[in-house]
């Protein structure tokens, strides 16, 4: 599989990684029990995509030195619309993640440790899902038809909307698996994961929610790696436009956590989405979509799905006359 990745510019990559990392474990921080506030979290959510976009410039620099204007201008394109696609995605996990915080009454400072972890086990499941991802596409190439169908049907799903039940965090299975195969503490113990009662090791509902953010991530990982594999089949552009849009999670969490039902209509717009990355997929041979449009019809999707989202919460908020 051609890619334009090389060992110098995957651990250069980690490097930069490595080092946000760090900057968001050591700057964004609040006092013990302090809410975070929005306008903190909006600056750096800008932040993180600023630097993303900063990426996408030093991406072009180095691949026009190299390759060449054309091959810059390409990968540069599939980059920008591989990490719009993939952090318009996480936006539904981070409503999942929500909804799970509100089910174990999680305080903000524990929100901040769980979602630390949850961003790293992101990044080490996300990598290794993508070489994996890659390896299938590059050895059955047929399997991109089969992620096609999959977003179809995933994007009709999205349209359709989702159960009443299917949002009860009480009726995963996975919870209820592990409350019958784990002793669990009844109260929070501090921001301590085990803890050790009568000569017996318990777990704390802390661990749970650690255990259903990972694993909640992993279900929507399904959906956004085949998503990407439709906008390029570079690794090195997968694994970067991915995990940059995972870096800013924190950060959009706290910026979105006021805002959950006011995104009335974002569910239809990656309906939308995934229907038309579904459906390119499957008119590969057919059909070959310059990426140019790939981009600006998540660009526009995404922009109709947020003016509506803020008009039907400006009607949903206004006083009765009555």
């Amino acid at each position: 599989m051609e890619s334009i990745g090389n060992i110098w510019l995957y651990l250069a990559f980690f490097m930069i990684v490595t080092i946000m990392l760090i900057i968001d474990f050591l700057g964004f921080k609040q006092k013990e029990g302090q809410q975070v506030k929005i306008k903190t979290a909006a600056w750096w959510s800008i932040a993180w995509v600023s630097v993303a976009m900063l990426f996408a410039g030093g991406l072009w620099l180095y691949i026009q030195q190299t390759a060449g204007v054309a091959i810059a201008n390409q990968k540069t394109m599939e980059y920008i619309a591989g990490y719009l696609l993939e952090k318009s995605l996480a936006i539904d996990n981070v409503f999942v993640w929500l909804m799970i915080f509100a089910a174990f009454a999680i305080p903000p400072a524990l929100q901040r440790q769980i979602l630390l972890y949850g961003v790293l086990g992101a990044i080490i499941l996300r990598t290794i899902f993508i070489f994996i991802g890659a390896w299938f596409v590059q050895e059955f190439s047929w399997i991109l038809y089969i992620f096609g169908a999959f977003l179809v049907y995933t994007g009709f799903k999205f349209l359709k909307g989702q159960d009443e039940g299917d949002s009860n965090i009480e009726e995963m299975a996975l919870l209820k698996w592990l409350r019958k195969h784990m002793r669990i503490t009844p109260q929070l113990q501090g921001n301590k994961f085990l803890i050790r009662q009568n000569g017996a090791l318990w777990a704390t509902p802390l661990l749970l929610v650690l255990i259903l953010v990972e694993a909640s991530d992993v279900i929507f990982a399904v959906d956004s790696i085949p998503a990407i594999f439709a906008v390029t089949s570079d690794p090195f552009i997968v694994l970067t436009a991915n995990l940059m849009a995972i870096l800013g999670l924190r950060a959009m969490f706290f910026l979105l956590s006021g805002a959950a039902s006011k995104m009335h209509y974002l569910p239809y717009g990656l309906g939308i989405i995934l229907l038309f990355i579904g459906f390119k997929m499957l008119m590969l041979d057919v059909f070959h979509m310059p990426v140019w449009i790939s981009l600006s019809f998540i660009v526009i999707v995404l922009a109709i799905t947020a003016w509506l989202s803020v008009r039907h919460a400006k009607k949903t908020q206004q006083p009765s006359l009555e």
